[in-house]
């Protein structure tokens, strides 16, 4: 099956086409950086306009680039949820208007679910796996059983880990998107040279919290006035990813000890990090677990990573209903009730 995928959650409009929901024909992402990195982070407002003036160029180009025409797609992916309600809406009005002219099924895909399979756009992984999805807005642990079969067995309680490193870099005044300034500035700095907490770690759950690790930050930061740059501020970006690092590396080992998986997933925006990526490799080694971490390209949003449940969803006969709406909050563990 031939599937057009349409991303638009949040700052990103994107689209692909996917075929079989393994072979990526096209990746297309039109980023908003630069328009929000003036405000610190993501406008709603001013995202969802963007959606609306990039949607089609988008989609025409995803098109161009696979050497198809409208007519030759079978199939319309799209993220339903969670995001953006506005910036939702802008994709999901898209998918559903083309799939109505081309008379093709079309499915809303959980935003999360991509993250989780874009790395089948790599090679296929086998179930049942644990799943770490860090990003901006999520640090979940999900058991995966199967497509729609997902049970979240640790979540933040608080930040997401996205969320401490773009928030620690504004911290520190560094620019937006903040996650990468701080990745970068660590590979030259001395991660035990500042001593900050590891939230929750011995508190024998598998939830996570990072605002209090945030907090420190600023407590820090308050008393040591940093230059940019400077040696200071990369001990202090090494130190701090190293805590965020230790806590999720722990929680992940937990969480496969008690699932009894052999098999890892790392996705979502965060696992981009270069530290986050070496951490995992060296844990997932030392377990004797099979590691699976997509290429950078597939950790941020992207729509291509919608077609691996799409394309599973529309060939089960799966598709949903034009009257479909987006929704802002969605639990991966209730999406199997779509289909019962």
């Amino acid at each position: 099956m031939l599937i057009l995928a349409i991303e638009s959650s949040c700052d990103e409009t994107a689209a692909a086409v996917v075929r079989d929901g393994c072979e990526t024909l096209s990746s297309v992402v039109s980023s908003q950086i630069a328009i929000h990195a003036e405000y610190g982070g993501v406008v709603p407002e001013i995202a969802s306009r963007k959606h609306l003036e990039m949607i089609t160029p988008v989609v025409n180009q995803a098109l161009h680039e696979a050497g198809l025409a409208m007519g030759d797609i079978q199939g319309v992916a799209v993220t339903r949820g969670p995001g953006l309600a506005g910036a939702l809406l802008v994709g999901l009005s898209a998918a559903k208007a083309i799939a109505f002219a081309q008379a093709v099924p079309f499915v809303g895909v959980h935003h999360i679910e991509g993250h989780i399979f874009a790395t089948c756009l790599e090679q296929p992984v086998e179930f049942p796996f644990l799943a770490l999805v860090v990003s901006g807005g999520h640090t979940h642990l999900y058991l995966v059983e199967g497509f729609g079969r997902y049970t979240t067995i640790g979540r933040t309680i608080d930040d997401a880990a996205g969320e401490a490193f773009d928030k620690s870099a504004k911290i520190m005044g560094l620019e937006y998107p903040g996650g990468a300034r701080i990745d970068a500035l660590a590979r030259t700095g001395d991660c035990r040279a500042v001593r900050l907490p590891r939230p929750l770690i011995n508190d024998g759950s598998l939830n996570f919290s990072f605002s209090g690790l945030k907090t420190a930050m600023l407590q820090w930061v308050n008393k040591h006035p940093l230059a940019m740059p400077s040696q200071d501020a990369s001990d202090l970006c090494a130190s701090f990813q190293e805590a965020v690092c230790d806590v999720l590396a722990f929680k992940t080992e937990a969480a496969l000890r008690r699932c009894g998986a052999r098999r890892l997933v790392v996705a979502g925006g965060v696992a981009c990090n270069s530290g986050l990526r070496a951490r995992m490799t060296r844990m997932a080694a030392d377990l004797g677990v099979e590691l699976h971490i997509p290429k950078p390209a597939l950790c941020g949003d992207n729509a291509a990573m919608l077609g691996v449940a799409g394309n599973y969803y529309l060939c089960n006969g799966h598709a949903s209903s034009l009257s479909l709406d987006v929704t802002a909050t969605w639990e991966m563990d209730r999406i199997k009730d779509m289909f019962s």
